[in-house]
């Protein structure tokens, strides 16, 4: 497309050291739900890529030494321009990603409290004292720990969260003093560049972020730039893994795919709830999250009282335009995506599994989805199918449920709805996930907490504490020679 023609607006600017910058190449944004063009934006150039990059080097130090409340401020002021323009940037995503409007405002207010957390996190990254007299060789001697940036830190994101995920680069990044230089989804760079506009209303210092949506592609020579030591990741497991081997000099963090499992055990009491959470949190986003349902492993005691509820939930979700206030379940991000689904449908049906709820495919939309028996090789049950799908298996007690869950490749997040507390416990010990929710879907996460898998799932962890610490490394100081 070219930018310079009269009748078209004029792209939206990619965010250079800070400052706003057209270019000649542009990347045309398409809703997924009718493929309507709804915007196109700059591809940075490689010469604005490069400045780019050297100004983030450049401002390192300066940036790193730069008080708390100035990085604080800034990341209020992004907090709440988030709230006061809440309703234009749900829509905005609604636009360029398809989930529902109902999510889409969700995933607004918690890019509110990420970048809210982030500022309280800046005002008290402090580090800690170590008195080392307790060994007579070191009598007299105090040591000051703490942690400073280990350097720019590239930001990849992907397109499922386009707000929200590039808030969990940004915001720990800012909060440490780090340069950063975001790689948004080609498919969803409109919420990133929304986001460096807010940055330059701030006094962050020239250099401090740079928001560039350039292709897969593009981002290969960033990721093996020496210059920026830090590469933070979140998206598909495939791409993930070949970052860390193309960096194996760097501190690569990755936040890579799962499987979900929700476990329903025996003596859960009120299966309606443990349905509806599962039905819902299986299908929305249209299930485009690393922490949406995929398996279900219900104990026998209660399979045939639970799954006539499942499907009832399931049933009841309302699909189609996601603008639509009321809509739960909208497209997958392309046609593409469902057509990979629709096949993994059949592939599992083709292998013995029961289809017992939708399966059909309309455009980029797929049905909720809910099958039974599902072969253990399938991809609908080994693989991230990313997509409203659910596979139920029945277990014969807690020893078989949680051999099922850890049956996996991924080890993201897992859901068990129990009240034994010996259960719960149990469960933190033997799941090889990175977090348990007790009594609740897999699918939960507060912004505060530390967020991340294990296995296939990845290395390191968001949460904007943990994630401050990944970017970041301990630095000592001895005092000597003090009265303790």
């Amino acid at each position: 497309m070219n930018a310079t023609e009269p009748h078209l607006p004029t792209p939206r600017p990619a965010w250079i050291a800070g400052q706003a910058e057209q270019s000649d190449q542009t990347l045309a944004v398409h809703h997924p739900y009718d493929g309507d063009e709804i915007a196109t934006v700059c591809v940075p150039t490689a010469e604005q890529v490069e400045r780019a990059v050297s100004a983030a080097v450049a401002v390192a130090k300066e940036f790193r030494t730069t008080p708390a409340h100035l990085r604080a401020a800034a990341l209020d002021h992004v907090s709440r321009s988030l709230r006061e323009r809440a309703d234009e940037v749900a829509e905005m995503i609604t636009a360029e990603n398809g989930k529902p409007l109902k999510w889409a405002n969700v995933e607004v207010n918690r890019a509110v409290s990420t970048f809210r957390f982030a500022a309280e996190e800046a005002r008290r990254f402090s580090g800690e004292v170590q008195r080392l007299d307790t060994d007579p060789t070191a009598e007299g001697r105090l040591a000051i720990v703490r942690r400073v940036p280990r350097g720019p830190v590239l930001g990849i994101a992907p397109f499922n969260f386009p707000l929200n995920l590039v808030a969990h680069k940004i915001a720990p990044a800012i909060a440490v003093g780090a340069p950063i230089i975001v790689k948004p989804a080609p498919r969803t760079p409109l919420s990133a560049l929304l986001l460096g506009e807010l940055l330059a209303e701030t006094n962050l210092p020239e250099g401090a972020f740079s928001v560039l949506a350039l292709g897969n592609e593009e981002t290969s020579a960033l990721v093996t730039d020496p210059r920026l030591p830090v590469v933070s990741f979140t998206g598909s497991g495939p791409v993930g893994w070949s970052l860390m081997d193309a960096a194996p000099r760097k501190q690569v963090v990755l936040e890579l795919g799962g499987n979900g499992a929700a476990v329903v055990c025996a003596d859960w009491p009120d299966l309606d709830f443990a349905a509806q959470r599962i039905a819902t949190f299986g299908n929305y986003q249209a299930g485009q999250s690393c922490i949406a349902v995929q398996r279900v492993l219900v104990d026998r005691k209660v399979a045939d009282k639970f799954l006539p509820m499942l499907l009832g939930a399931v049933g009841r979700l309302r699909t189609g335009d996601p603008h639509d206030p009321d809509v739960e379940v909208g497209p997958l991000v392309d046609e593409a995506a469902a057509r990979r689904l629709e096949t993994w449908v059949q592939e599992a049906v083709d292998g013995g599994a029961k289809l017992l709820a939708g399966g059909k495919r309309d455009g980029a939309s797929l049905e909720p989805t809910v099958l039974s028996e599902v072969p253990r090789d399938a991809k609908a049950w080994s693989e991230e199918v990313f997509g409203p799908l659910l596979a139920v298996s029945v277990t014969d007690g807690i020893d078989d449920a949680f051999a099922q869950v850890n049956d996996s490749q991924y080890g993201l997040q897992a859901g068990v709805f129990t009240r034994d507390v010996q259960v719960a416990f149990r469960a933190r010990a033997e799941l090889d996930v990175g977090g348990v929710i007790v009594g609740d879907v897999p699918s939960f996460r507060a912004d505060q907490m530390p967020y991340g898998g294990v296995k296939g799932s990845g290395v390191g962890r968001e949460g904007i504490r943990s994630a401050m610490n990944d970017f970041t490394e301990e630095r000592i100081m001895v005092l000597t020679g003090l009265e303790l």
